[in-house]
């Protein structure tokens, strides 16, 4: 785990990486951004134009849609990020394959986009799902001080795990055989998602984070096979 993080760090300042790294970062900050917008003023429209709150009340609403929006947003984020790069993480695994694993390049299938959009969307939805499931325990463990994010990162590792490990997987494994390949590499991808997690509730460093894990799928898929 430490050889392909310390290997993908080094190469972020790849061009290609690079171009994956701005056009990601920008769609998902211009989609975040979208679905605040919208959220503010959806409820501003439900709670003064439908329900007819007074200014007071509307604003008391408000308030209490920004807190719940800052909240969860790293919730949002995280999933966004994910799908996002799901999108565009088939050209950072194959700037991985060409600087690291030529012959495996050679032999892999690329993904044609819309089923990149299939598992972006499915990643997301997985990702919203889950922690929203959760989120009654999240507020319960809240009172531990250190139970939130322990099932935080548990959750979120699991969920990045397979979202990283297959971006990479469906490229050279067979559908018949991503059974078997699962149940082998379960606990490395868990392990995988929780670093990735960690890294994507760091200020500014959460920009980089799912660059830097789907980086990391590559190089753990292909040192495991070798």
């Amino acid at each position: 785990m430490i050889r392909a993080f310390l290997l993908s760090l080094g190469q972020l300042t790849d061009p290609a990486i690079l171009r994956v790294f701005l056009k990601s970062i920008g769609l998902t900050l211009l989609i975040f951004l979208l679905l605040g917008a919208g959220l503010w003023f959806g409820t501003q429209w439900l709670f003064i134009d439908q329900l007819g709150w007074g200014q007071d009340a509307a604003e008391f609403a408000l308030i209490g849609e920004f807190v719940a929006t800052f909240l969860f947003g790293w919730v949002l984020f995280r999933a966004i990020a994910v799908a996002v790069i799901d999108l565009f993480g088939d050209r950072i695994v194959v700037a991985v394959e060409r600087k690291h694993y030529p012959q495996a390049l050679a032999s892999a299938h690329d993904l044609p986009f819309a089923r990149s959009l299939r598992m972006g969307l499915a990643s997301a939805g997985r990702a919203l799902a889950v922690n929203i499931v959760l989120a009654p325990a999240y507020i319960v463990l809240l009172v531990t001080g250190f139970g939130t994010p322990l099932l935080f990162f548990a959750a979120n590792g699991w969920l990045l795990g397979v979202d990283l490990g297959e971006m990479v997987a469906v490229r050279h494994i067979a559908a018949g055989e991503m059974k078997a390949w699962r149940a082998t590499t379960r606990w490395s991808r868990w392990e995988l998602g929780v670093i990735v997690s960690a890294l994507l509730s760091v200020p500014v460093v959460n920009l980089f984070a799912p660059i830097l894990g789907a980086a990391m799928a590559a190089h753990l898929f292909h040192g495991r096979r070798a």
